[in-house]
């Protein structure tokens, strides 16, 4: 996969909110981390909690703060501050980041999942067996779901997550993860292919099939946040002979796990991806380390949306009816904390009416 052209941020940067490069360790030759010496210059087109919640007050008190990896507040907003669109707007670059900044993150984290880590502890619950899905239920799911996808992050603890990594510590994260994947048995053996090198065939393959993650571009969190230097050095996605069990290294975060099959088995597909979990996390604690995770915000992450479980559990599903009217449709998700996304993404109608609803 060949190099993306990104820009180098802070030399060729499109507006000025009050960044500058200013030689942090970190850069490299596709990318410079910004200082910002005062508080952003926020515009009404930033949308970001984080924007919303850096008061003068807070940026002078973080301002100075500077995690293990070298991680500081410059280089957690940087990414919601260059890229105004964005919901959260903040990442963490290691494990450390989230006590040092959480005077930043937890009202950020209240303010996008409702839940309060002042006062709450983060339930974990990864036995399928709690998974309740009749014969009845699965025959109806079968009838109307085209495919079901379960999805989430894990970091292993002791390296740098990806928007404050080095050359070393990915490859230390890749290293340990494909240790992982060849001691795969049974339907979770399959391979691992690395995106530096690969063939034009093998992409396009993984491309149309939809498993390839998303290509570093300044408009999405991974470029201004830090985590796509040296793209597509020690990245690569690993996926079953049947490909029902995936997962992405070093995209946003270490790893990415999913677990898929193309009908309405939730149960089936929550056991696997359970499997994939276990076999991380033993792949981590034999490497001497663990996965990143306590009890106030469970596992953690690169961006305060995948805390918690982290869990994205989605199926695509042929609503002929509500196809008919998408805001009707988005008024029934809602009132079940659902997101449904059509051909186009969000707030647009589905191709042939299948349309994937997921956990918001």
């Amino acid at each position: 996969m060949a190099q993306p052209n990104m820009q180098r941020l802070g030399k060729h940067a499109t507006e000025d909110f009050g960044g500058e490069a200013a030689g942090d360790p970190k850069d490299s030759p596709d990318f410079a981390y910004l200082t910002y010496k005062d508080l952003p210059k926020f515009t009404d087109a930033h949308k970001s909690l984080m924007a919303k919640t850096l008061t003068p007050e807070l940026f002078a008190k973080l301002k100075d703060v500077k995690s293990p990896a070298g991680f500081t507040l410059s280089n957690v907003i940087q990414t919601g501050t260059e890229t105004p669109h964005l919901g959260v707007g903040c990442v963490a670059g290691d494990e450390e980041s989230w006590e040092l900044f959480k005077d930043l993150y937890y009202p950020i984290i209240q303010g996008w999942h409702k839940y309060d880590p002042t006062t709450s502890k983060q339930p974990t619950d990864l036995n399928p067996d709690n998974v309740v899905q009749t014969p009845e239920q699965l025959e109806k799911f079968n009838k109307y779901v085209a495919s079901t996808r379960i999805r989430a992050a894990r970091n292993i603890r002791t390296f740098a997550l990806p928007a404050g990594s080095t050359r070393e510590s990915a490859k230390g994260v890749e290293d340990i993860l494909k240790k992982t994947f060849a001691s795969l048995e049974g339907d979770l053996k399959g391979t691992y292919f690395p995106l530096d090198g690969m063939a034009k065939e093998a992409e396009d393959s993984l491309q149309a099939e939809g498993f390839l993650f998303q290509k570093p571009k300044t408009t999405n969190l991974l470029t201004n946040a830090g985590a796509a230097r040296f793209w597509p050095e020690s990245r690569g996605i690993f996926h079953n002979e049947q490909k029902t069990a995936l997962c992405w290294c070093n995209e946003e975060d270490h790893c990415r796990i999913i677990s898929m099959s193309k009908d309405g088995d939730v149960k089936g597909v929550f056991a696997r991806f359970c499997a994939l979990s276990d076999a991380v996390k033993g792949g981590a604690e034999g490497a001497g380390a663990a996965l990143m995770h306590n009890d106030t915000l469970g596992f953690l992450g690169t961006c305060p949306s995948n805390l918690g479980t982290g869990l994205r559990g989605g199926v695509m599903i042929c609503l002929p009816k509500l196809n008919e009217d998408v805001e009707l449709l988005e008024t029934v998700c809602a009132a079940y904390d659902l997101q449904p996304r059509g051909s186009a993404g969000e707030h647009s109608a589905a191709v042939g009416a299948k349309w994937d609803i997921s956990n918001k």
